[in-house]
């Protein structure tokens, strides 16, 4: 049977452990962190849960008291609220019309649990040094197990390492972004307005009044909400403030979210997350593959980070699954998997630039009846099946007008960068 070593166990490397044990396999997935640990990123894509029933977790979360979400609000600067609900757009795969805000924590220790159960072995508070390599071939892992080194050799190592990032720096092959250099700072909250009732289980997206910079509101809890401030990083250095107080600021310039929060009580301090978007230039090799964060990531304006992880290890289950039956992980195999990420990633891409580019554009788009649901296809995650998006292109006409009209309405809030 071959070796498969699955480094990290986050929703990428759990996600295709699960794929790989239900037919058979039993992957060894090596772990720093103890469960539970922290991490941001509540909110689920319904494109999600279509990979959650095929691996068969979707009844576990589904039994869980995990906040159930059915759309997206978004907030624009001038006033108003976007309402978008999931079950606008039925999906394939998708036989609900609700997703969830899974708190982080729970969340992946539940995947490993049921990951566990499946057969996947799990080694846990032990950190990949490296991959090793016999010339262009991975052939194996360093691992640090409590101070002890341990060299566990596989017919496949999978990077799924999150922004780590190991074969990426490694192989030297990150590459940042300098155009979308974002960060974000985050907490949770006691106490917030969640707007109407209707509302009030949906994600919010506020728009706000620097370049680049947004706020989403996900309820985590009952009564925990989580917020954060994502900001063009030469915005806050050329504040000079605490984050404390550039987070406080950010806030008070959407009057919505400020009213939202006018009596909220913090449950810890503002945290930060940096590096934000970069892409590794290759995804596989001989012997070798990247998941979900560790191979590219970009600014989660619309809660993508762990549809894409998960999808990323649908994708790779297929070539890896036929590698095992043929008794080989040669790049050749495993491209088609870097093809379909790589073609997805770029409409993802495209899809968040002119999103900054004029915010315009996306409001008038997603209100518009020509044009809503191939918004919607977007926002839900149907990037991976396909090589383009009719609506980007229109969308990319429409900037590009106002880019030429030094007297278009909108001119003013176009952003260069």
């Amino acid at each position: 049977m071959s070796k498969v070593v699955i480094v990290g166990a986050g929703p990428a490397g759990l996600t295709l452990g699960c794929y790989l044990a239900r037919a058979g396999m039993r992957p060894l997935i090596v772990e720093r962190a103890i469960h539970p640990r922290a991490h941001v990123g509540e909110s689920l894509m319904p494109a999600t849960l279509r990979i959650l029933r095929e691996i068969g977790f979707l009844g576990v979360v589904e039994a869980s008291d995990f906040v159930r979400s059915h759309g997206v609000a978004y907030h624009p600067s001038e006033g108003g609220q976007i309402d978008i609900a999931y079950r606008e757009f039925p999906q394939e795969g998708v036989f609900q019309d609700h997703s969830y805000h899974a708190e982080r924590s729970r969340f992946d220790l539940m995947l490993m649990k049921y990951a566990e159960g499946l057969g996947c072995r799990i080694l846990a508070g032990a950190q990949v040094r490296e991959v090793v390599f016999e010339g262009e071939k991975a052939t194996g892992v360093l691992v640090d197990a409590g101070g002890n080194d341990l060299h566990v050799a596989a017919d496949l190592v999978v990077d799924a390492s999150g922004r780590a990032a190991l074969l990426g720096h490694q192989l030297e092959m990150r590459r940042g972004d300098r155009e979308l250099d974002q960060f974000a700072l985050h907490g949770w909250f006691a106490g917030v307005d969640r707007g109407k009732r209707r509302t009030s289980s949906y994600t919010h997206v506020y728009f706000l009044e620097g370049p680049r910079q947004w706020a989403w509101q996900v309820p985590v809890t009952e009564d925990m909400t989580s917020i954060g401030v994502v900001s063009d990083r030469d915005s806050f250095k050329a504040s000079g403030m605490e984050v404390e107080a550039f987070f406080a600021q950010s806030i008070r310039t959407s009057p919505a979210l400020a009213k939202a929060v006018r009596k909220a009580d913090p449950i810890h301090g503002i945290k930060g997350e940096v590096n934000y978007s970069y892409e590794v230039e290759r995804l596989c090799g001989d012997g070798w593959l990247i998941l979900g964060d560790a191979a590219r990531f970009v600014d989660p304006v619309f809660s993508s980070g762990v549809f894409v992880a998960m999808q990323s290890a649908q994708l790779a289950s297929v070539p890896i699954l036929e590698g095992a039956e043929a008794g080989g992980f040669g790049r050749e195999r495993l491209m088609p998997y870097e093809e379909r990420m790589k073609a997805g990633a770029a409409i993802l891409d495209e899809f968040i630039r002119l999103y900054y580019k004029l915010l315009p554009v996306f409001t008038h788009f997603v209100q518009s009846n020509d044009h809503r649901l191939g918004v919607l296809r977007l926002l839900q995650g149907e990037i991976y099946n396909r090589h383009e998006a009719p609506v980007l292109a229109e969308m990319r006409q429409f900037v590009e007008e106002v880019e030429r009209s030094e007297d278009h309405p909108l001119r003013a809030q176009l952003v260069d960068r």
